[in-house]
């Protein structure tokens, strides 16, 4: 697959596609073809709440291209995800806005009516005038940053920077399952963590909350580099983390989940996707001294500038961090906090690894467009075993 750095951003993606002449930018707003709809279908809230706040519309706005290095995907797939659950009940709302109109330009002081979803695998429809690494008709998949409109539409807006190919092994309905789960767990092994194909063979990696959609992802992940993985989920969830490579697997439910863990070696790496009471003990389970490290994916970055404000949020966040930071690295081990990063090139790697069969979606169910609110019920219901994925288009 092509190479994506970093240098000049979606200007080198041009350059990757040999022979292809580069434009000069654009002024912001241009396109390259004429707009000849004016709405798509989509499944929207108007307001924050529970399942009863989602509707669906035949009337939502179709996308446009703002800047040159825009396209618009047709959403073949789409899936849910955990935090669809909580932007919908409006968790993260200030940080949000504040990212969606920094400067506060809009003329609406409002987000609605905002459309949920984070995953699409779908067909590229319209390019910015900057945009030469794909072209309408390539097959593709990205995550959507949670601060731009969903995927749960007939069409979707992104940055090129934040799509890639879709893996060819894989159908809509499969790829869909991957991109927010995988780029997260990739952030959070390997952009936090630091562990990659080199440097992992044969440590032991420690992976809490281990059957969910970025449990399933992770552990695959650090198994093809070479791990020793221990997943902790529930007995029913025994099987499936098995299949997918973990060679411990531990009950959460059998008994004290600590004691249990203090029987095994120390770790090299933990992943946290649980938080709660877990972090304060997991830390004790690594190895001191060692370039141990602890990541968890549970942070109250969001709901301290929901409760505190911006200003406020961040300062408390940064102090938190911080003393949590120094506070374990006097004890021998590192600890960090991980995040969702929209990233086409990672996407590229994850490709990659998929294509070569070193990670399969897991999929919990596949609900149809029409069924939106029942995936969200499901999804709510808890004890996933992987993904809810969403059939946009019918076709399978």
């Amino acid at each position: 697959m092509l190479s994506r750095g970093a240098v000049n951003g979606w200007a080198l993606r041009g350059a990757a596609r040999a022979g292809v002449q580069q434009r000069p930018p654009p002024f912001r707003g241009l396109r390259a073809s004429p707009r000849t709809r004016s709405a798509m279908p989509s499944w929207v809230i108007d307001r924050y709440g529970r399942n009863d706040v989602l509707r669906f519309t035949r009337n939502m706005v179709f996308p446009i291209i703002h800047f040159p290095n825009e396209v618009i995907i047709k959403v073949h797939a789409a899936s849910l995800n955990p935090i669809d659950l909580s932007m919908r009940s409006g968790y993260g709302a200030t940080a949000l806005n504040m990212k969606r109109d920094p400067l506060k330009l809009k003329s609406e002081d409002t987000e609605f009516p905002l459309t949920l979803g984070r995953d699409v695998s779908g067909v590229v429809m319209e390019c910015g005038l900057a945009v030469s690494y794909f072209k309408p008709g390539d097959e593709v998949w990205a995550a959507i940053p949670p601060w731009k409109q969903g995927t749960l539409s007939e069409f979707v807006v992104a940055s090129g920077n934040e799509v890639s190919f879709k893996p060819k092994c894989l159908s809509h309905t499969e790829a869909a399952s991957l991109p927010y789960v995988g780029l997260t767990a990739w952030s959070a092994v390997n952009q936090v963590g630091g562990l990659n194909q080199s440097n992992c063979n044969g440590k032991r990696v420690l992976i809490l909350g281990a059957s969910g959609g970025v449990g399933t992802f992770a552990v695959q992940l650090v198994k093809a580099w070479g791990a020793h993985v221990t997943a902790v989920c529930s007995h029913d969830a025994s099987t499936l983390m098995k299949r997918l490579g973990a060679d411990d697997v531990i009950d959460y439910k059998s008994g004290n989940l600590e004691e249990q863990l203090k029987t095994l070696p120390l770790f090299d790496f933990i992943l946290d996707n649980v938080g709660g009471s877990t972090e304060k003990w997991a830390l004790d389970l690594l190895k001191k001294w060692s370039g141990a490290t602890y990541v968890t994916l549970v942070t109250p970055f969001l709901i301290n500038m929901d409760r505190l404000g911006v200003a406020d949020g961040m300062l408390q966040t940064g102090f938190t961090v911080g003393s949590k930071t120094v506070k374990h690295l006097l004890k021998g081990v590192h600890y960090r906090w991980a995040f969702f990063m929209a990233s086409g090139p990672s996407l590229d790697e994850i490709a990659e690894l998929v294509d070569s069969g070193k990670i399969q979606p897991v999929i919990d169910e596949v609900f149809s467009f029409s069924e939106v609110p029942k995936a969200f019920q499901k999804l709510e219901g808890g004890h996933a075993r992987g993904k809810t994925v969403i059939n946009v288009i019918s076709k399978k």
